[in-house]
């Protein structure tokens, strides 16, 4: 929609007059509509976007532009961009039938030239968006992305706006290592194990989170501690002195969310929450022992 105004003037006997000012309204024939597919978003993960276009008037549009920001932002003194168009997979769509793909230039910002929207018809422009290191993960992020028509007669850029959140969820690896490298038949061996959780929710006992393993050789007389916190049989774990079987009780196990921080070029760093369980016992004499970690 554009406004307008204008007046006349009436010249006459060296005097000029000005007439009333009147208002009114150009009413655009093209709309727009941008909606993402999932409206949630992970690290390194896609976004594919599907922005909806659709003819009002009586005649076809064409040469239309389409720009779309990438969600862009402000850090420092530029412009970060946490989504990249993904080559290749744009897919244009006329009154639903597949088209060749129009010209796409990736950016950022990305752009698309030769649009058409047939007269009382509807386009569609489907393509998908890589999320990048620039793009928010904690609790709180958020992806705002603006499209942007222009040209075929348009008198006023038009616009659609998606945001699309991050996905809530923890992500948990686990590294183990035992101490000594070397033992004798009697010795004290250690088990230590660090579970990572790299996602922006915290692992908690609604997770049911269960750490197995099976100690050969086996171990005798073990103690357990979580994040230095001793551990009963039974009640946190379960273990099985003839066979070497050791398994956590689901929920026992809790880790907490990652904390995010931005670093001075914009890209953001990940510093994982972190729980770790300690298994300490006596390796059985009579085991031949063979590494296994």
């Amino acid at each position: 929609m554009a406004l307008f105004s204008n007046y006349a003037t009436l010249s006459y006997g060296g005097l000029t007059m000005r007439s009333n000012t009147v208002t009114g309204e150009i009413l655009e024939t093209v709309s727009a509509a941008k909606t993402a597919v999932v409206d949630e978003y992970g690290p390194d993960g896609d976004v594919t976007y599907a922005v909806s276009l659709v003819n009002s008037g009586d005649a076809a549009v064409t040469g239309l532009n389409m720009t779309d920001d990438l969600g862009g932002y402000t850090f420092g003194t530029g412009t970060v961009y946490p989504l990249a168009y993904k080559d290749g997979s744009m897919r244009y769509y006329v009154n639903g039938a597949l088209q060749a793909a129009p010209a796409v230039v990736a950016g950022p910002p990305m752009s698309v030239s030769g649009i058409s929207v047939p007269a009382g018809g509807s386009a569609m422009l489907i393509y998908e968006a890589v999320v990048t290191d620039y793009a928010p993960l904690g609790a709180d992020g958020s992806i705002v992305n603006t499209a942007t028509l222009t040209g075929g007669g348009i008198s006023v850029p038009v616009e659609a706006q998606e945001t699309v959140t991050a996905e809530q969820s923890a992500d948990l690896t686990v590294n183990k290592a035992v101490s000594p490298a070397a033992v004798a038949p009697n010795g004290l061996l250690t088990y230590t194990f660090v579970i990572e959780n790299t996602g922006n929710a915290a692992a908690g006992a609604a997770e049911n989170a269960v750490l197995a393993d099976t100690f050969d050789p086996v171990l005798g007389g073990i103690s357990v501690t979580f994040n230095g916190a001793p551990w009963a049989a039974g009640t946190n774990y379960t273990y099985n002195e003839t066979s070497g079987e050791f398994s956590t009780l689901p929920g026992q196990i809790t880790v907490p969310a990652a904390s995010y921080t931005q670093n001075p070029d914009g890209t953001w760093a990940v510093e994982p929450g972190s729980a770790t369980l300690v298994i300490s016992g006596t390796v059985e004499p009579s085991v031949q022992i063979e590494r296994k970690v």
